[in-house]
């Protein structure tokens, strides 16, 4: 069996052989008429009228048989088969293709539609020109690979052999589209703010450093878009949002790659009780408009999203499955708690921060169906408003749908005082050892203290979101390119 080098070596002595004969193996234009699709589905008139069409594609089946050869040529829309006949294209021109062209090329093909005996939909070439030598043969066995990294390494790949991968991308694009319109026709407008940043902020995690050098100084890549977004509002914009990239320097695993797709919107004059109505009336939309339903199958399970979805209490839920009270119980002794039950403590983190790790291991995999989680322990989210009857809890909520966190959200804090005593707490866990607390943001204060009107913010990880509406176990099926370790 020839090695892949072997085989390069054979093609690059076609691709000159192609170039000696005065055609360029990569040309700079194709005369193409129709996509695939087009010809399939207007087969009728097109072979009634005997009329000549041009086709463009690239090789994926060649069977040769003496003085004929059938291909199956494929586009971006679908497959057809190609008829190549000696006594049509002339002895000259047809060795010319049977010598120098192979699975994997790009080849444009001019001719007339027709159905063989058996019914197959096929092109007669009446000519053909390359339009991309490949020097590298596609591989012959790539379904079912046991080194599945390998797919997500050469997506590329992963994408010609495997349509159903394709088929995911293609429903992420228009879960996108979808967002887009829902949250246009609900008056918000679409903006972007800096990548770059003086100083990251907006969650809990670490960022990634850069040095920018016109300028001299050390900057971050944002690991949220909050921040900016709620300047916005101070800006005088009432209803914004923005889909962008985030970038967060952490761990790997079934839920997290270190740049992820944010959607993050800001409603003026709303509260978190509204903003959880208007995400079913947002659900709804994506799923009616692309599924036909709101029902899906995730992982063997049925989901439906029928509103309106349950609403617990955070601190209901984790005393009902560990029984212990967040009400009672000091920071300290959750601590110990926790380790006990096996839940993994970082260096400096909070009580809530702990609860939340709890609720995690315990809670969040018996939370099949759509349910919002609300009102977490004062603290752990540092930028949301507290209840006014219950100051120890936020008003916020989280959607978890199938054991996934898809999103966060609550009333924003406006008060400029009360937010600076926030980072100031947070500046005490950073000093203590927690790298993931958030940082004091004296530009951000400035811009609450010119007024913030009261605003609702909500916050979604979209791969998380486009991994349960396509049936992915992981990010990585539905990220084009996921961050991989190198392979040496």
């Amino acid at each position: 069996m020839a090695t892949k080098d072997k085989i390069r070596k054979f093609r690059l002595k076609k691709l000159k052989a192609i170039e000696g004969a005065g055609f360029s193996a990569y040309p700079l234009k194709t005369k193409r008429t129709h996509k695939i699709q087009e010809a399939l589905k207007g087969f009728g008139g097109f072979s009634r009228k005997e009329k000549e069409i041009v086709l463009a594609g690239r090789i994926r089946l060649l069977r040769v048989h003496g003085g004929s050869s059938f291909l199956h040529i494929e586009d971006g829309t679908g497959r057809i088969q190609a008829f190549f006949k000696k006594d049509r294209l002339g002895e000259k021109r047809y060795k010319f293709f049977l010598d120098n062209f192979d699975i994997g090329d790009f080849m444009e093909v001019r001719g007339i539609l027709f159905k063989t005996k058996k019914g197959e939909k096929t092109i007669e070439a009446a000519g053909f020109k390359m339009l991309t030598k490949s020097l590298l043969p596609l591989p012959e066995k790539w379904h079912g690979l046991k080194e599945i990294e390998e797919r997500y390494r050469k997506r590329y790949l992963d994408l010609i052999f495997n349509p159903e991968v394709k088929g995911k991308f293609e429903i992420r694009s228009k879960i996108i589209k979808e967002i887009r319109s829902f949250l246009d026709k609900e008056g918000f407008l679409e903006v972007e703010t800096p990548i770059l940043q003086n100083l990251y902020g907006g969650a809990r995690a670490r960022p990634f450093k850069t040095h920018l050098n016109a300028l001299d100084i050390d900057m971050y890549l944002r690991i949220a878009l909050e921040l900016y977004l709620k300047r916005l509002l101070v800006g005088g914009f009432e209803k914004i949002y923005e889909i962008g990239k985030c970038f967060r320097n952490e761990g790997v695993d079934r839920s997290h790659n270190p740049d992820f797709t944010m959607l993050e919107f800001y409603w003026a004059y709303a509260d978190y009780k509204e903003l959880m109505k208007l995400t079913e009336r947002m659900f709804n939309h994506i799923l009616k408009n692309i599924f036909g339903k709101l029902k899906i199958t995730y992982e063997g399970k049925e989901l439906d999203f029928k509103t309106p979805w349950p609403r617990i209490e955070f601190f209901n839920v984790i005393k009902k499955e560990t029984k212990i009270d967040l009400e009672e119980i000091d920071r300290d002794t959750l601590a110990k708690k926790a380790k006990s039950l096996g839940v993994v403590i970082e260096k400096g983190v909070s009580k809530p921060e702990i609860a939340d790790e709890i609720f995690k291991k315990f809670c969040l995999p018996k939370i099949q169906q759509p349910t919002f989680v609300i009102h977490y322990p004062l603290g752990f989210q540092p930028l949301a408003r507290a209840l006014e009857k219950h100051p120890n809890r936020l008003a916020n909520f989280q959607l978890v749908v199938a054991g996934w966190e898809l999103l966060n959200a609550f009333s924003e804090l406006n008060n400029p005082i009360e937010q600076r005593e926030r980072f100031k707490e947070q500046e005490k866990l950073y000093e203590a050892g927690l790298k993931e607390a958030q940082r004091m943001d004296e530009d951000f204060l400035e811009a609450l203290e010119h007024g913030m009107p009261p605003a609702a913010g909500f916050g979604m990880g979209m791969d998380r979101l486009v991994a349960l509406l396509t049936d992915s176990h992981s990010l990585r099926e539905v990220i084009l390119f996921p961050t991989m370790r190198p392979k040496t």
